[in-house]
């Protein structure tokens, strides 16, 4: 007999049933950290066991042999760090402490894979003994009903349908409850039809090394890399959020990325990734960073050790620029490629803006498009984004304009990009990457191909309406049939007030 196998629907489900566990008692925004850990747990314990009785069956039931080859597995899960172990002990009045305590023997136990540089550990921000969950009685009851939520789900590899749908469920219950953590949510998660759009527009090859400086919880990191296909490339972040740096950790691992390099803290003040003191290289860079960041390092930047703004600083209130800075001093000097999410700002501002912008057009030509995004894509902002992706190494010296702003789906909250206006993005990029557009008009109203003497002639002003013309010209007006209309109008009104006029006096008016 088949047994059926655990699909993306039935994960989705307990998920959210375990999301009214905590309606009431604490924000909507922390049912992921909760919920995820104990995903992320539950996820180990199974893998870890089912790996377990294959090394025990294979060893003839020698328990001692079995442990030993267990040591080489993905994770080494202390018995007391077990589901099991926690399941079993559900009644028990320090079930929260006990859980706790089960989170940091596994984390010593894997210390290399789950901790940071200096030794902070993925679980530091989470408690599930903390008070915020109630009194105690309540607090126990809700965490015996979280465990009962995950027990029936066997989450070892071979009963789940596909080998995604772990992260998938993350990924879920993440955007699901991003719109309720408001701004914030912009800061750790960016909407999946961007991720994939970015990764469709900077599709890395085979052998690839990845990186997102502001990585968040992961998800456009991922995107980039299952753009690739296979498993022939590597990832890396960095995250300045040490609970959002967790949740990309976890997120990796659950996703199967478990060789990805995520390290903690600020890129702009503190890059982590490095080789021999010097900024590790990459093929892909992609980043969502926050929008026009303020207080991001200015006063330090002219003695930046790693002369990364040598194009010029950006002003200390918007630290749009020192990012692409960033993402450009880390891109392979051959043929790297970057793809940033950026307000519209970035593309006209003025001033040290204005000037590091006219170095990169005039001597550098490794803007290669500009593509304009709908409104009201991202949490927390409405405001209208655009994607600036640079490559070097590229033979001309064109940039490609689109404007994309008017192909969407209306959404209730957020509006949100459909299959075919993401595909017709990519499908004219990729034309023009392969030279197969001119200068001028590539589109009609969407897309224009300038050359170095239309940027220049702009004062090197990349504002997309300045290239991509969207005008649409009124219908003209037929003046005579709009007067007979109105004739005609005034002759029927005539004739309803003369019959009011009749009825009223019949009625004595």
């Amino acid at each position: 007999m088949t047994t059926r196998k655990i699909t993306q629907d039935d994960i989705n489900r307990t998920v959210w049933k375990a999301c009214d566990t905590f309606r009431g008692v604490i924000d909507p925004s922390q049912y992921k950290d909760y919920i995820l850990t104990m995903l992320f747990l539950k996820y180990v314990s199974d893998v870890y066991k089912s790996r377990y009785s294959e090394h025990l069956t294979r060893y003839g039931g020698d328990e001692e042999r079995a442990k030993r080859a267990m040591r080489h597995e993905r994770f080494n899960v202390p018995e007391t760090s077990t589901f099991d172990y926690l399941y079993d002990h559900r009644n028990a009045t320090d079930i929260g402490e006990l859980i706790d305590q089960a989170l940091s023997g596994l984390e010593d136990a894997n210390r290399e894979k789950m901790s940071s540089e200096d030794g902070s550990s993925i679980f530091r921000n989470i408690s599930f003994n903390s008070a915020n969950l109630g009194e105690a009685k309540e607090k126990n009851a809700r965490l015996k009903n979280l465990l009962q939520d995950f027990v029936s789900l066997d989450l070892e590899e071979s009963h789940l349908e596909n080998s995604d749908i772990i992260g998938d469920a993350y990924m879920y219950l993440v955007s699901t409850f991003a719109g309720e953590a408001g701004k914030k949510a912009g800061d750790f998660f960016t909407p999946a039809e961007v991720s994939t759009l970015l990764a469709k527009l900077t599709k890395s090859k085979p052998g690839a090394r990845i990186c997102d400086i502001t990585c968040g919880s992961g998800s456009l990191l991922i995107k980039a890399g299952q753009e690739v296909g296979g498993k022939n490339f590597s990832l890396y972040g960095q995250e300045v959020n040490g609970g959002t740096w967790a949740l990309a950790i976890m997120n990796m691992f659950l996703h199967g990325f478990d060789d990805a390099v995520i390290r903690w803290g600020d890129t702009l003040r503190n890059p982590k990734l490095k080789v021999d003191d010097k900024l590790m290289k990459f093929d892909t860079v992609v980043a969502n960073p926050p929008f026009s960041l303020d207080k991001w390092g200015a006063e330090e930047a002219a003695s930046d050790p790693y002369n990364r703004f040598w194009r010029g600083i950006p002003p200390k209130s918007k630290g749009d620029w020192a990012f692409i800075s960033h993402m450009l001093e880390v891109a392979d000097d051959s043929c790297g490629k970057v793809g940033v999410i950026i307000p519209h700002g970035v593309l006209f501002r003025g001033g040290s803006e204005g000037k590091i912008r006219r170095n990169i057009l005039e001597n550098e030509h490794t803007l290669e498009a500009v593509i304009g995004l709908p409104a009201n894509l991202f949490y927390g902002t409405g405001i209208p984004a655009a994607i600036a992706i640079f490559r070097k190494g590229r033979s001309s010296q064109n940039v490609l304009f689109i404007d994309g702003s008017r192909e969407y789906e209306n959404g209730k909250n957020q509006n949100r990009l459909r299959p075919q206006d993401i595909e017709h993005i990519v499908t004219v990029y990729n034309r023009f990457v392969a030279g197969e557009l001119e200068p001028g008009v590539a589109e009609d109203k969407y897309a224009f191909v300038a050359t170095p003497a239309d940027i220049a002639e702009n004062d090197f002003n990349l504002n997309i309406p300045r290239y991509v013309d969207t005008y649409e010209e009124e219908a003209e007006i037929d003046i005579p049939a709009v007067q007979q209309e109105i004739e005609q109008l005034e002759t029927e009104l005539a004739e309803v007030q003369a019959k009011m006029k009749a009825y009223l006096k019949q009625l004595g008016y």
